[in-house]
């Protein structure tokens, strides 16, 4: 008899996995290619039109964006190869000379007519179709071809493929969080005497932060591609705006946040064997760092809640939460000039702490992404205007303007 209990958590990790990238990617690239290779075979007149599905599955990508681009280039570089190959059969035939002018030739169409990744393909198609039988073979392989950029161009429409939007968030949440951690074991160890070496490993740890922002930059990549071109998204300019700019200020945050750990590696260096901070500065370190640590984190949330009332309260959150960090910064400003006037030896690293704090606090603020994210927005608006003016005057007809995205965004009432 089989147990229930035993297979249920297997089932709902499955369950939870249908959205991952890989499966829905293996998933899609299988249907198009076993459905391409169907057609070609009532199509085609080669007896196995394997060129179909191995289009087709190097067509399929994760978003439909991605598919119409590939697919395109994918199309532009077997068609030029054919061609190649096709002249190169009627003037010289097939030699061990001539085929190396062939995949010289090849490479160098493939990069004037800018298929970008696909330039090998051109080569690769010129050598197979001057392999075989020119003419009947070369159309029937652009035949074939164009069955399987088709195929997996519909495959999106019918299998839309998902919006990696809360990927990207998940993304950037996580980088918050770890950064979020880093901070909370400084402010802890800045209450007290701490050897350079542990703040010497703080500090590799905040420069291990930039190999995570690659990371969370790779899946908004993602994201931001999904978005084009998807019906199923209304705001996809906003939302590919919001999360850029989101991730920008996380950032410049981790870039501050090494700097300051730098600065207390420095500190503790010229302090040795004292306590890195006098009592009263280190605990006041220490709450300040808990407390832009948990800013950081808002910061996120807020970034990737859509546009609700559940934004609404995390932006209140935030400037709740910066308002006490800018308290708490202003008093560790008071002590350090205290501190400073007793015995000033090393004012300029603790100066350095303050102003990095300062910095990250500035950089979370509302007002300051309200103007970023306004700044983002005309910028964008700017170079779709130069890239398609006829788009641009046809939304300026239709009375689609700039103001409308500030509207949708509830710029007027919250930063987000």
């Amino acid at each position: 008899m089989i147990n229930v209990r035993k297979w249920t958590p297997d089932l709902r990790q499955v369950l939870r996995r249908r959205r991952d990238p890989a499966v829905v990617q293996t998933l899609r690239s299988a249907a198009a290619a076993s459905v391409a290779y169907v057609i070609a075979l009532r199509l085609s007149p080669e007896p196995a039109p394997l060129t179909a599905p191995l289009t087709a599955l190097l067509v399929v990508q994760v978003t439909f964006y991605a598919t119409l681009t590939n697919g395109i280039r994918r199309v532009n570089s077997v068609v030029a190869g054919v061609l190649v190959a096709i002249a190169f059969s009627v003037l010289v035939g097939l030699t061990w000379w001539s085929l190396a002018l062939l995949i010289v030739a090849a490479l160098a169409v493939g990069r004037l007519v800018r298929v970008d990744e696909y330039t090998a393909e051109v080569a690769i198609s010129a050598m197979l179709v001057l392999g075989a039988t020119v003419g009947y073979t070369a159309w029937a392989r652009i035949v074939e071809t164009l069955i399987g950029a088709a195929v997996g161009t519909a495959c999106n429409l019918l299998l839309p493929p998902p919006v990696w939007v809360d990927e990207a968030g998940r993304s950037i949440e996580g980088l918050a969080r770890r950064v979020r951690q880093l901070m909370l074991r400084m402010g802890e160890e800045a209450a007290g005497r701490v050897p350079w070496q542990r703040a010497a490993e703080r500090l590799h740890e905040a420069r291990r932060l930039d190999h995570d922002i690659t990371g969370v930059d790779a899946a908004l990549r993602q994201a931001e591609d999904s978005l084009r071109l998807n019906p199923r998204v209304k705001e996809g300019l906003l939302h590919r705006v919001v999360l850029r700019t989101g991730l920008d200020t996380l950032e410049i945050c981790t870039v501050v946040l090494r700097v300051l750990a730098r600065s207390f590696t420095d500190l503790a260096k010229a302090r040795g064997a004292q306590d890195l901070f006098p009592p009263r500065v280190g605990a006041t370190v220490e709450q300040l760092l808990s407390e832009i640590a948990d800013a950081v984190v808002s910061f996120a949330v807020l970034v990737t809640t859509d546009l609700s009332q559940d934004a609404e309260s995390a932006e209140a959150r935030l400037s709740a939460e910066l308002h006490t960090a800018a308290g708490t910064r202003d008093r560790l400003a008071e002590l350090l000039r205290e501190e400073i006037a007793k015995d000033w030896t090393d004012w300029q690293l603790l100066g350095a702490v303050l102003t990095e704090t300062t910095r990250i606090i500035d950089e979370l603020n509302t007002e300051h992404r309200t103007r970023r994210l306004l700044e983002e927005l005309d910028r964008v608006s700017r170079e779709h205007r130069a890239k398609l003016p006829r788009l641009a005057r046809l939304r300026d007809w239709l009375g689609v303007q700039e103001e409308l995205w500030r509207n949708r965004a509830g710029l007027g009432s919250r930063s987000r």
